[in-house]
């Protein structure tokens, strides 16, 4: 059952990627690019979940690559949050 449910977050995950890739091509804004890089890497990891034994699961580098998503979306907000994009 897990294996189902990793492969529907996989798929879930690409179409959260398009969508927000979508946004990126019109708005050219790296919030949107960030957004769809960490659902990227969010779905390759739920996808390789499938394929591998459910007591790795636990293995220090799943974790890092959703570190490495969640780096990517942290990194899109403060570059966001910190660009000067409002002028006095």
């Amino acid at each position: 059952m897990n294996r189902f449910f990793w492969g529907a977050l996989a798929a879930l995950g690409v179409v959260a990627a398009v969508f927000f890739w979508k946004f990126w091509k019109r708005t050219r804004d790296e919030l949107f690019l960030a957004f769809s890089a960490g659902f990227l890497v969010l779905a390759l990891h739920w996808a390789a979940l499938g394929f591998v034994n459910p007591e790795s699961e636990t293995s220090h580098y799943w974790y890092l690559l959703r570190a490495l998503a969640f780096g990517l979306i942290l990194w899109g907000v403060i570059r966001k949050n910190g660009s000067d994009t409002r002028r006095s």
